[in-house]
Parts: C-alpha cells; sequence; structure tokens
C-alpha cells in the first residue's frame, strides 16, 4: 500500500460539528424563545437535525442551492414556509452567532496532522461550501495544514458520489489507490471513498452512527491516533519514529 496524501472530511471528523450545533442551537432557541413550543431542549434539536438532513440530502441531490437549503431549514423549522430569504437569512445568521462561539476541533486532530506532516500530503474534501469551510479552518487554526480545500457547493458533485473523491484526487494529481479518505458518516464517506477506489477510513466517534453496521469496504477506527498505522506511516503517534 502506497498512500501517499489524505483527503478529509470536516464536520465530526476534524470539528467537532455535533457538540456545536447542539450548543449553538440551544443558546439561540434560548434568546429567540422558541423553547416552551418543545418539551425539551432535546427535541428541539432532534427536530432541528431531522430538518436539517432533510434539506442536506435535497442540496446533494441536487434539488437545491446551498443557500437555498439554509434558508429551507429555518421555513421548515419554525413552521413558516412564508419566510422572505432574508428573513430566513436573517434567523439563521443569529443562530450561526452562537454556534461559532461552541467551535472545537478534536482533541486527537492535531496530534495526529503533527505525526503525519512529513509523510503524507493534506487536503480537505466537504460536502459544504468553500465560504463556509475555508473560513472555519482558518478560525480554527487549520488551515495552513491542508493543500487543498474542495467542496460540493464548488465542485459540483458531492460525496457519495465517486466523481467528488476524483475530483480531489486530480486536485492532488494522484490516482485514488494513493490516497486515503478519512469521514465520519458510514454511508458518505466510508463507503463513497471505498467505491471511489481510494482507502477508505471511517471514523467511527460512537456518535450519531454508532449503532450503525459498519458498511463493506472501510477501515473503521474510534481514534484518529489509529490512522498512522493503517497509513503505514513511518512514525509514532505524534512524534517521528526512532526506530529504523
Amino acid at each position: 500500500m502506497d498512500i501517499r496524501a489524505v483527503l478529509w472530511d470536516v464536520d465530526d471528523t476534524l470539528f467537532d460539528y455535533t457538540t456545536a450545533d447542539r450548543a449553538g442551537m440551544r443558546g439561540h432557541l434560548a434568546a429567540e424563545g422558541l423553547l416552551d413550543g418543545y418539551g425539551t431542549v432535546e427535541e428541539a434539536l432532534a427536530r432541528w437535525r431531522r430538518v436539517t438532513d432533510e434539506q442536506w440530502a435535497r442540496f446533494a441531490a441536487r434539488e437545491t442551492t446551498f443557500e437555498g437549503q439554509r434558508r429551507d431549514r429555518v421555513r421548515v423549522f419554525l413552521g413558516e414556509p412564508a419566510l422572505t430569504d432574508a428573513e430566513a437569512d436573517a434567523w439563521f445568521q443569529r443562530y450561526i452567532g452562537h454556534y461559532e462561539g461552541a467551535w472545537a476541533v478534536f482533541p486527537d486532530v492535531l496530534p495526529v496532522l503533527e505525526a503525519l506532516a512529513g509523510s503524507h500530503r493534506h487536503a480537505v474534501l466537504s460536502n459544504s461550501s468553500l465560504l463556509v469551510q475555508d473560513r472555519k479552518l482558518r478560525v480554527l487554526g487549520l488551515r495552513d495544514r491542508f493543500e487543498a480545500v474542495l467542496c460540493a457547493a464548488d465542485i459540483g458533485f458531492s460525496k457519495p458520489d465517486a466523481r467528488a473523491f476524483h475530483t480531489a484526487c486530480e486536485a492532488l494529481d494522484l490516482p485514488p489507490h494513493q490516497v486515503a479518505y478519512v469521514g465520519d458518516h458510514p454511508e458518505i464517506d466510508g463507503r463513497g471513498a471505498a467505491g471511489a477506489g481510494l482507502l477508505s477510513v471511517w471514523i467511527d466517534r460512537t456518535g450519531p452512527y454508532a449503532a450503525v453496521d459498519p458498511p463493506v469496504g472501510p477501515r473503521r477506527i474510534t481514534s484518529l491516533a489509529e490512522l498512522p498505522a493503517i497509513l503505514g506511516a513511518d512514525t509514532r503517534f505524534g512524534a517521528p519514529s526512532t526506530f529504523g
């Protein structure tokens, strides 16, 4: 196995999206006076996540734009289909303020990037937009770790479409079999990357997909500390190897 580069998913792989989304939405709903409409905060958050998943699926199927799925998330969640684009955008931006206040990377991210810095090239392939993910990576102090950031809204293909993975490999000027993909979703990331011919690594942090049977194809890990061994990197986790 001759893996030259690692492609990374962002949300819930490098960046703790689930925790930030939960904290941000909790703060936002409280500020908007909307929590009283739900029995518990968790019920409100579960509804937000369902609506997000539904609208994201429409975007992935190219039935709407990136901005359109955001606006429709607000309209559906609030039950106000007549909201103007400007009103929906304003509501979403108020949520973003709370959400960004909770941004953080997972604790195993920087150590693994340091461990692989000398042995592998790194890039990002996300189903979001470059505008969103480039800024996020800069705020988190990660952008300089990646030579390229490719996003579905900009390249025209969404994971698990093989064309998304192949476009990223072309940007690296490497064939798929020399590229690993690390992502948190068992189907979109795990099976998608494997089907496109990449070394697929599914990071299963026992989050929303903990009960899902592992798909055929991806290597399953529960911590990024396991990644260097899979890649055959000549490192100990977090430090250059002294063996040799």
